[in-house]
């Protein structure tokens, strides 16, 4: 009986010495537990790392407490790198001298939102520092405004003391002075504050104004006080501002005082006033009611009525009864809205239960899905909060909605559930393609068969994008993964394809090398271009690079081959006489045209149209062609004599010939000669005995009209000297043009009319008259007001931008001329608007709009 075979020992792993013996464990669990013991000695990250590596492709599951781990320090990692990034903000904002209260209040928020960790240090004490700091500068802001509504309290003591007698007034100056400077001294402490500089744009203009006020209103009652006081020393002195200090005084002086009736006439007119101002705002109030009732807006109207009431609580008794009893009617009005809101807020509510709880009462197959039924639950939601803000709150069908919502969301989380079972689906599908790309790259370590290395790469891509969805945050963790992975798959593909650049990189030098040669050898290109189809068949590039790379090394061949060309045609065509002629007008035309002398170039235009017609060789050309027509004449004759055209040596072999093919014929012998001949016309029976049409006929100008056909090198002469002389003129009408505008602008600033250009160089545009109205408006004296509107007319009309600071009144120019309909617009006035312009008084910037406006509308 044969013993049972003992299992042989396996060789024990390098890490198990490490790991406690993790790998050498017999089950999972024990693997496991072995590698939480090694954890808890907190090994160094790059062993872990090579531990979850091995571990990993032996037992996932065992591995796991290491992902853990992993995982676990990253986010550490992360969480560091992300709270010392909002440490730096944190720290930037209380190192600014001036804090932006907004972006230290926002910060918080973002830093959260980020993921920073607020409760470890240094987060906690940045939050804590920027908290006291906001909170000091919105105490120092709230200083502000206490000490804005003092100022106002003081000014309110002092006008209280205006009505009353003014030695009581006298008795009370002290202390008032001395409240009053100890309010100047407050508000001067508040600018040396620390925190005065992150104070918000707006106090510092306030406390100023404040400032600036209470000192305007307590000189001037110390003023009338000390003339109250010299006034009742001396009967001569004159009497205060004050009214009623200046009757008292009048009264003591023994005076006959018939004030007394004008203060009654004037209490009765501002008592009327206040009457007809109360009625006013009360009217206006009950306006607005009406209207808000009339539409019917549920939001607005409580507000509106509330303010309303607190008019009529208010001007009561100055308002007429009549328009009380409309107020009281208009007020039940809207009490009687405010109810019907309230039932109407309900009634929605009870439709939004009635939705919500016919979500879940749905037959089976007509259920919403999981992202529907989530997007159907919030919209609900919105609208009960919508509802809400409307009217009072009713728990009893809140109670309802709130349950039926619920119950419905079980059917999101069922959905969330299998999306993220989708997604771990997704996951593991995308790691074992990782996987299966790194055995790729193993196994290809020594393949030199490019192509297939590209297609197969292609398909492990096309496959990475046709994977399973993921969630942001998850496909950003295994992205970078599957870029290391790529990177090292491609490794020795991107050495080849770098070799390969370099060699094409060799041959283009040589094909530049071989098309710069003398004399260029066809062998040597042949040999040259085998080569690089070589060289493109074994290691492929991208398409772009590659036609790229194709291009320059087919450029420099391409050029020999085109000089050789050029060169063939050069010495096999000579220039002829009219080409020649064409030649020396095109450079004449061209020296003109580098001289800037205009009429020069007119001349020279003119003398190349001429040669271009041929007119330079017409008379020449007229004997010649008589002598052509002589002999062409004869040629006819001799052609209608049979002896003329017998030949003078025998006929030769006929090799070749044009059969007649039609049935009955005989192919050997020719077809039958047309006897028409081509200068006759053939369409005369068929067209009805038309005449032909000549060139003129198709509206072209003959052949002879426009001069002797030209060479190549001759036309493109002939064009470049065109083309530059062109550009030369407009360049010289372009300086004309600049200095008459530099003229008439020079003519405005010094008043002197003579300086104006004349008619003909300011353009066709501006006639005589015209001229002469601007030389009268430079003439005169400089008018104030005068040139405003009329540049804003002169940019409208030509259309050119106005300065930022005057676009509010060109709109509202604009919208004047629109109601003008029969008024002339500013394209057609702008020659006065110019006169207009100029009898004002000179300014730089409207000078500058001026030239901008002139500039276009003399080109026109």
């Amino acid at each position: 009986m044969n013993s049972p075979a003992v299992p042989k020992a396996s060789p024990s792993h390098p890490l198990d010495a490490v790991t406690g013996g993790a790998f050498s464990a017999p089950t999972s669990g024990e693997r496991a537990a072995r590698l939480r013991e090694w954890l808890a000695t907190d090994p160094d990250l790059e062993v872990m790392n090579e531990v979850f590596k091995e571990m990993s492709h032996r037992d996932r599951g065992a591995a796991k407490p290491l992902k853990e781990k992993l995982d676990e320090l990253k986010r550490q990692k992360a969480q560091e790198h992300i709270a010392a990034e909002w440490a730096q903000k944190a720290q930037s904002l209380l190192d600014h001298p001036r804090m932006n209260l907004a972006d230290a209040m926002a910060w918080q928020r973002d830093a959260a939102r980020a993921g920073a960790p607020l409760s470890r240090e240094p987060l906690v004490g940045l939050k804590q520092a920027l908290a006291e700091r906001i909170k000091a500068v919105e105490d120092l802001q709230h200083r502000v405004q206490v000490e804005r509504e003092a100022a106002v309290l003081l000014a309110q003591r002092i006008e209280v003391l205006s009505t009353k007698p003014w030695r009581e007034a006298q008795q009370v100056v002290e202390a008032l002075r001395a409240d009053v400077s100890a309010w100047q001294q407050q508000v001067q402490a508040l600018p040396t504050d620390a925190h005065w500089a992150s104070v918000e744009t707006k106090f510092p203009p306030m406390l100023e104004a404040s400032r600036s006020q209470l000192q305007l209103v307590w000189d001037a009652f110390e003023a009338a006080l000390a003339q109250a006081v010299a006034a009742d020393a001396d009967p001569q002195a004159p009497l205060p501002a004050v009214p009623v200090w200046a009757d008292e005084l009048r009264v003591a002086r023994g005076e006959s005082v018939v004030v007394a009736d004008e203060r009654v006439a004037q209490d009765a007119q501002v008592v009327t006033e206040r009457r007809a101002q109360a009625e006013a705002e009360v009217t206006k109030a009950l306006t607005q009611l009406e209207r808000e009732l009339a539409e019917g807006h549920g939001k607005a109207t409580p507000k509106v009525a509330a303010e309303a009431r607190g008019l009529l609580k208010s001007h009561g008794r100055l308002i007429s009864p009549a328009l009380e009893a409309r107020a009281q009617a208009l007020l039940a009005q809207a009490g009687e809205l405010e109810g019907w809101q309230r039932w109407r807020a309900d009634q929605l509510r009870e439709e939004l239960v009635a939705k919500a709880e016919g979500l879940l009462k749905a037959p089976g197959g007509q259920r919403l899905g999981g992202r529907k039924m989530q997007e159907t639950l919030r919209g609900l939601r919105e609208q009960w909060k919508t509802t809400d803000q409307g009217g009072a709150a009713n728990h009893a069908l809140w109670k309802r909605f709130d349950t039926a919502c619920t119950e419905a969301h079980k059917v999101v989380e069922a959905w969330l559930l299998q999306v993220r079972q989708q997604a771990d689906a997704s996951k593991a599908q995308r790691q074992a393609l990782m996987d299966e790309v790194r055995a790729w790259t193993q196994a290809h370590a020594q393949d030199e068969d490019w192509k297939r290395q590209v297609r197969e790469l292609h398909a492990f891509a096309e496959r990475w994008r046709e994977a399973g969805h993921l969630s942001e945050k998850a496909f950003a963790d295994i992205q970078p993964q599957w870029k290391t992975v790529m990177h090292e798959a491609h490794a020795r593909l991107e050495a080849a394809q770098a070799a390969s650049l370099e060699r094409r990189r060799a041959l283009i030098d040589e094909a530049v090398a071989l098309g710069a040669a003398p004399m260029l050898r066809i062998d040597a290109v042949k040999v040259l271009q085998q080569r690089w189809q070589a060289e493109a068949q074994a290691v492929p590039l991208d398409r772009k690079q590659e036609q790229k790379l194709w291009d320059a090394f087919r450029k420099p061949i391409d050029e020999a081959f085109a000089r050789k060309s050029s060169e063939r045609e050069k010495v096999a065509a000579a220039v002829s006489a009219h080409d020649q002629r064409v030649l020396e007008a095109a450079k004449a035309l061209e020296a003109a045209a580098n001289a800037g002398d205009a009429q020069r170039i007119r001349e020279a235009q003119q003398a190349l149209e001429q040669a271009l017609k041929g007119q330079a060789e017409a008379a020449a050309a007229a004997p010649a062609g008589a002598d052509a027509a002589v002999s062409a004449g004869s040629s006819e004759a001799s052609e209608d004599t049979p002896a003329a055209v017998a030949p003078s040596q025998p006929a030769r072999k006929l090799v070749a010939m044009r059969g007649d093919d039609r049935p009955g014929m005989k192919k050997a012998e020719p077809a039958a000669r047309d006897e028409r001949r081509p200068g006759r016309d053939h369409r005369g029976a068929r067209d009805g005995g038309r005449a032909p049409r000549d060139d003129a006929g198709w509206g072209r100008a003959p052949r002879e009209a426009r001069g002797p056909r030209l060479g190549d090198t001759a036309f493109r002469a002939q064009r470049q000297a065109q083309e530059q002389a062109e550009l030369a003129l407009r360049k010289l009408a372009a300086q004309a043009h600049g200095e008459v505008l530099t003229q008439v602008l020079g003519a405005w600033e010094h008043r002197d009319a003579e300086a104006l250009p004349p008619a003909q160089a300011l353009g066709s545009r501006v006639q005589a008259s015209t001229r002469s109205a601007w030389a009268q408006a430079i003439g005169k004296a400089a008018a104030s007001g005068e040139g405003a509107e009329a540049l804003l007319r002169l940019e409208m009309a030509a259309e050119v931008p106005t300065p930022a600071e005057h676009i509010g009144a060109r709109r509202q120019l604009q919208l004047q001329l629109l109601t003008r309909r029969n008024e002339p617009g500013p394209a057609d006035t702008w020659p006065q608007d110019v006169a207009r312009v100029l009898s004002s008084a000179h300014d730089g910037p409207a000078a500058k709009r001026l030239q901008a406006a002139l500039k276009v509308l003399l080109r026109r």
